[in-house]
């Protein structure tokens, strides 16, 4: 199988999670009503876990070995004012998808990230793929809410939409694995700058939503998220 069908396939396995995600958030509301808060604010911190994982296994480990030092702190900075930007600009414009522009903003690099990788050989690609696929999940049940709540966009149409998204990260990793295979400081630089966005987007947005008062399924979500990347980075990283 020539290698760019592979990551086709690999990226494809986490661009799936995105309209999974969505069809999660689709359902009928569950009852009693405590149980579907407690349900939601979980899978939300599920994904803050994951989220944490990939920066703190993958991303960041890998992009700080291809740079100095200083360059890594400079596009992990760069990378937490940028999201900063794009989250005080979402706000101002009240849109009703900044849930789907916080998700897109790290899909799309760590996708990238993820064609490159596999053209290096490395098998941290398909343990990046599967936390990709781990935080996809509660990004997009999240985002399809917002949605939801905000627009007057059918089911139909939002799934759809989330459907052709998910697309996005295939052709991101194919254009990670042509066009980035020979430029490792270039990977690193978007896996840092990811990571520093993630790292914002978690403690801003994510966090905040997951707790809920007098309930320990949130917290303990976001523990199982990131025990699923430890476990991941154990049987896929050779940890």
């Amino acid at each position: 199988m020539p290698e760019w069908i592979a990551v086709l396939l690999i990226a494809a396995g986490a661009g799936v999670s995105v309209p999974v995600g969505a069809a999660l958030a689709s359902a009928e509301r569950i009852r009693p009503d405590w149980l579907e808060a407690e349900l939601r604010h979980s899978i939300i911190a599920f994904g803050g876990g994951a989220l944490l994982s990939a920066v703190a296994l993958v991303l960041v480990p890998n992009g700080m070995e291809g740079l100095p030092l200083s360059a890594s702190a400079g596009w992990f900075v760069l990378g937490g004012l940028c999201f900063f930007g794009l989250d005080w600009w979402l706000a101002r414009k009240a849109t009703s998808a900044s849930q789907l522009a916080a998700m897109l903003a790290d899909f799309l690099p760590e996708a990238m990230a993820l064609g490159a990788v596999f053209a290096s050989g490395s098998n941290t690609a398909v343990l990046l793929a599967v936390l990709i696929a781990l935080q996809n999940v509660p990004e997009a049940f999240n985002a399809y809410r917002e949605i939801e709540a905000k627009t007057h966009a059918t089911s139909s149409r939002i799934l759809v939409a989330f459907s052709a998204i998910g697309l996005l990260g295939p052709a991101a990793a194919l254009a990670g694995f042509f066009l980035l295979v020979d430029a490792q400081a270039i990977v690193a630089s978007i896996m840092l700058f990811a990571s520093g966005g993630i790292l914002y987007l978690v403690f801003q947005d994510i966090a905040p939503q997951a707790r809920l008062e007098r309930h320990w399924a949130p917290p303990l979500g976001a523990v199982a998220g990131f025990l699923m990347g430890m476990i991941g980075h154990g049987i896929i990283g050779g940890a």
